[in-house]
Order: structure tokens, then sequence, then C-alpha cells
């Protein structure tokens, strides 16, 4: 095969390969995920990433450039047209609304879903991407939106972030929609006005003024705390301890499936300023698959946008150590017939729960501790002789060495 048609070695524009150090990182951003929402009581969930494209038709007029433009969308072999989910909302409102007459709702359920959108790639937003999708169905209470917005919060707080470290924004989509549908002028379409008001703190304030009054016969109102809805979350989050929330006169979320408080949270450093997550109510997306509609509350957040935002407050450096790629020991063989005398003491070893590497190189025992100690390996264990019932080990940070049995080397490891 000649050069130029070989296949390359970098993935599909928009995806990502994951080696050993990101895999690492990713697991502890979903295992915090998953800690984070069942210390709220939520029961995790999960779907196929294939979905019937018809489900997201039915919601087209929610948004339709998501459907006609940002799906992978294709016809199977049994004549079927299918969609890899952009989104998680309709597959678990089709669940709840599948089981309705079996839940005793209200239900709190999470699932950390693989979803894909045909976009441009850019920073924080890639064509494939996971989210941890928390929701409370079952609640018209205000009480279930306060819920998903301190939960959200609690994420950040176990990652180790504070709360100088981003800022929730609570808007009301009900409250918002009829107040422009109040000042709209003749012609003028409701989601021209959402969508240009999205873009408020994007654009020029003299450009943004001159749009608005084209839509409406009078400014949209930001004052104070956006009216008596958003006060009422606003008062219960500060209630609850959660004080970095304030009214977002611009969120507006871009989904049209939202029907009361909204809410983005964003990151405050200046390299990361932007929106990090976002949800709100929906409480009509079940009536699309008969039956009355059941009240609904969530949230989604990006993969993406939580390591940049990690990345960003170097909060990394935090990550528990049992997440790391590398081994804690490296049995280390003078020469290769040592190997098969290795493999008994590396199950002691890991049967105490010690993740452990045995050499299956040639080289030197020297040079097999020199790479342990440069992939982050703690402790190296020297077997040199079939007949030895005791080993030196030594801690590749320190420099230490201690002798002993497996058995004692062990509880040292164990002991810290």
């Amino acid at each position: 095969m000649s050069d130029d048609k070989r296949p390359s070695t970098d993935p599909y524009k928009g995806v990502r390969d994951f080696y050993p150090e990101d895999m690492a990182i990713q697991r502890y951003i979903f295992d915090t995920w998953a800690k984070a929402a069942e210390s709220f009581g939520f029961e995790r969930y999960d779907a196929s990433i294939l979905e019937p494209s018809e489900l997201y038709r039915a919601k087209a007029a929610e948004n339709e450039e998501i459907v006609n433009e940002q799906t992978y969308t294709f016809i199977d072999k049994g004549d079927r047209e299918v969609t890899l989910r952009p989104e998680m909302t309709p597959t678990v409102a089709r669940m709840v609304a599948g089981r309705r007459r079996e839940l005793s709702l209200p239900v709190r359920w999470y699932s950390i879903p693989n979803l894909f959108r045909y976009e441009r790639a850019q920073r924080g937003r890639l064509r494939e991407h996971w989210q941890l999708n928390c929701d409370i169905f079952g609640t018209h209470n205000v009480q279930a939106d306060v819920e998903i917005i301190a939960l959200a919060a609690s994420i950040f707080k176990l990652f180790g972030a504070t709360d100088a470290d981003f800022e929730i924004r609570v808007n009301n989509r009900a409250a918002l929609t009829r107040e422009i549908e109040s000042k709209l002028r003749p012609g003028a379409r409701l989601n021209d006005a959402l969508k240009l008001l999205d873009t408020k703190p994007k654009i020029d304030p003299a450009m943004y003024a001159e749009e608005e009054a084209k839509l409406l016969t009078a400014p949209i109102t930001t004052d104070g705390e956006g009216g008596p809805e958003i006060t009422e979350v606003l008062t219960a989050l500060r209630a609850r301890g959660v004080t970095n929330a304030c009214y977002g006169s611009t969120i507006v979320r871009g989904f049209n499936y939202y029907t009361g408080t909204i809410f983005e949270i964003f990151d405050t450093n200046p390299d990361n300023r932007r929106s990090l997550l976002g949800g709100g109510r929906y409480d009509n997306l079940t009536a699309l698959f008969g039956g009355d509609p059941i009240p609904a509350v969530g949230f989604g957040f990006g993969d993406v946008t939580m390591r940049d935002f990690l990345e960003t407050h170097d909060l990394l450096s935090k990550m528990p150590a049992v997440y790391k790629s590398a081994p804690t020991v490296l049995i280390a063989t003078a020469d290769s017939t040592l190997i098969e005398h290795a493999s008994p003491c590396a199950s002691v070893l890991r049967d105490a729960g010690i993740r452990t590497v045995v050499n299956l190189s040639d080289k030197s025992i020297g040079e097999q501790r020199k790479k342990a100690a440069e992939a982050g390996v703690r402790f190296a264990i020297n077997i040199e002789s079939k007949d030895a019932t005791e080993y030196t080990m030594r801690d590749l940070s320190s420099g230490e060495e201690t002798t002993g049995t497996i058995a004692t080397l062990v509880e040292k490891i164990t002991q810290g």
C-alpha cells in the first residue's frame, strides 16, 4: 500500500482518542458525577445511543437546527431512519412516559450518556461527548428546581472548586416569554426575540438595541431579580447555602421545550469565561407520547466543559492517586526465567488490592526501575533468584529500601 493510501492515525474530526492518562481523568469525572448525583438520591439509568429519528422529528419545532443540520442520521438495513442521539432529554422523557403507570412519582434519575452532534468543533464543543444528565420527574414544586440547581453546584464543590470559581445565573422561560409576547411588534416572532436576547452579552450594545427595536415595542426588563418566580428560586438557594446564584437576564436556553425556571453555570475565570452547564423545567415534553404531561426539571453537564474547568482552575492536581493510570508496584526480574516465579508474588499483591505489573522485558533491574519511576510507579520489588523467600523493595520516589517477605512488603505498602 502506498503512503498516500494508508489510513491516518488521527481520529475522526471532532471526536477524541482516550489514551490511558486521558481515560484516568475521564473515569475521575464520571465517578465524581455519579457520587454527586447519588448523594442526592438519584438513580442511574441508560439507553441505547440509537433512537428512531421520529423521536426528534416529533419535536422538530422545538429546535429545528439540531434536527435538520446537526444529527447523525442514517437508514438501517430494515429501511428505518435512525439517529445517534444528540441529547438525552427526549430519551428519558420517552422512558418515563413508557412506564408512567408503574413509576412511583416523583423520580430522580441520572445518566452519563454518549451524545453526537454534527457541528463545528471548537473549545468546549465537539461532535461527540459524554454528558451528565440529572432529572426529576413528577412534581411542579419549585423546590425540585432548587434541588436540581443545588445538585449542579455541589458537583463543583466535590471537585474542589470554591463559590468564587463559578456563578449560577437563573431566569424563567415562562416569565420571559410573557414579557416578550406583550412587546412583540406585528409580524415579529418570539423565537427571533429569544435568539437575539441570547446574543446580548456577545454583541455590540448599540447593535443589540437596534435589532431589539425592530422586534419589540420596548426593551426587555432586566432589573432587580427578574420577578417573583426567579426571586423565589434565588431565596430558596440562599437558604440552602448556595450564595453564588443571581438573576441572569440574558439566560434563554436553546430548547423551546423549557416552561419555567432555566439556569446556566458560568466559569468566572477570565481564561475560560463561558457557560459550563445548563438546564431548567420542562413540563410538557412527555405529552409527545400521549397522556397528560409529566412535569420535569433537569440539567446536562458535558465532559468537555467539565475538563476545561478543571484544567483552568488547576483542580486535576487534586485527583486521587487511585485514578492514576500507572500501577503501584513493579515486580522487577533479573532475567526472563524469573517471570514464572514472580507471578505468585504478583497474585498476593493483587489480592491485597495493590495494582501490580510484572516485568516482561529483557532490561536490567536498574533500567526497569528507571522506566517505572518515569511512568509514576511507586514501588519496585526485585526478584533475583528462584529460591528467594525475602525480597528487596525500593520506594521509587524516596529511594528508601525495605527487605522482607511478600506479606511484609504488602503490609508496608498498604500502611503508606
